[in-house]
């Protein structure tokens, strides 16, 4: 039966990462359900992502193309904070994660939430001149380094915070905007998942059953896409989300 929760939550995960996102809102609280230690599990859902990511971010591979000037600035600045934020884990025990992860959650969720009315006010303010010339180059890469150290320590949420950043940054080319958001965290859960593997902190056997589920259902729901409704899927996650982060209070403070 655990191997058939985790397989299913992989499916809806990768399912809903391709038509909404947070796949995480998933696969991370059936890791927590099988048994898996707190830490593990959040380590093991980053591995589980990594093929959607980067499968993901070569699909926009074009659109990607046409900003390599930033390829290798956002490369080296998600390896080394995505790394440090893997590393902010690792110091972590499970106890300890296990009364931060509702408030992670609680988090991941709002941006869920709030994320396109957030990108739109970031990407207005950006487009009145006073994007990436304002705040500076070293700023934004403050910025890019803050959101890395947070993908690597928890998945979820990554992407839109991303995407609120590529619009801070003034980008308004969506397609190119998914594309770096993906590549940046391809990145992250790498240079994560590593670090979780060279410490021993990735449950291989039940991550690896969930990463099967995510890669397939992301395929089939790609394929899929134009006959489902978003909004639908939308508040179908919305819901689980904040039904799982009521869940992780009352276990962390009950």
């Amino acid at each position: 039966m655990t191997e058939i929760l985790l397989f299913v939550a992989g499916l809806l995960g990768g399912a809903v990462n391709s038509l909404a996102g947070g796949g995480s809102f998933i696969v991370f609280p059936a890791l927590l359900f099988a048994g898996v230690p707190a830490v593990l599990a959040n380590a093991s859902n980053t591995y589980a992502a990594l093929p959607g990511y980067a499968s993901g971010a070569f699909g926009y591979r074009e659109a990607i193309s046409r900003h390599k000037d930033k390829l290798i600035i956002y490369g080296i600045v998600a390896a080394v904070f995505g790394y440090a934020g893997a590393e902010l884990l690792l110091v972590v025990s499970d106890d300890q994660f296990a009364k931060v992860v509702p408030w992670l959650m609680t988090f991941a969720v709002a941006l869920f939430i709030f994320g396109n009315q957030i990108n739109t006010l970031v990407k207005s303010r950006g487009s009145s001149g006073r994007g990436m010339q304002a705040l500076g180059d070293v700023l934004l890469l403050v910025a890019l380094a803050a959101v890395c150290v947070y993908g690597g320590f928890f998945n979820a949420g990554l992407g839109i915070l991303l995407l609120a950043f590529l619009a801070l940054a003034g980008m308004t080319d969506i397609h190119a905007m998914n594309g770096l958001k993906l590549y940046v965290s391809s990145v992250v859960a790498l240079v994560a998942v590593l670090r979780f593997a060279f410490n021993g902190t990735i449950d291989w056997y039940h991550g690896s059953i969930a990463l099967v589920g995510v890669t397939i259902g992301g395929y089939t729901a790609a394929r899929l896409a134009q006959h489902i409704p978003r909004n639908w899927i939308r508040v179908g996650v919305i819901v689980y989300g904040i039904a799982m982060t009521g869940y992780f209070f009352w276990q962390a403070y009950g």
